[in-house]
């Protein structure tokens, strides 16, 4: 309608992701866990961060731009 104002989202647009399951030993999956409280961030963010930088280390030119 003419005069009011539309909202605008400060989230940037994220690309499709596809989930998956993955185990991990106990004491890796308590020290993600670790990571993840003291970052005050979520367990999957921990996952995805050090994904992207293994990927960027063994093959830097694949590697997308990086989420810090």
């Amino acid at each position: 309608m003419k005069g009011e104002k539309q909202a605008v989202s400060n989230k940037p647009e994220r690309e499709p992701s596809i989930r998956a399951t993955i185990s991990f030993p106990t004491e890796l999956y308590q020290t993600l866990e670790g990571i993840a409280k003291q970052k005050k961030v979520s367990l999957a963010w921990v996952v995805r961060e050090a994904t992207e930088r293994y990927v960027a280390d063994k093959w830097p030119l694949l590697a997308g731009p990086q989420h810090d």
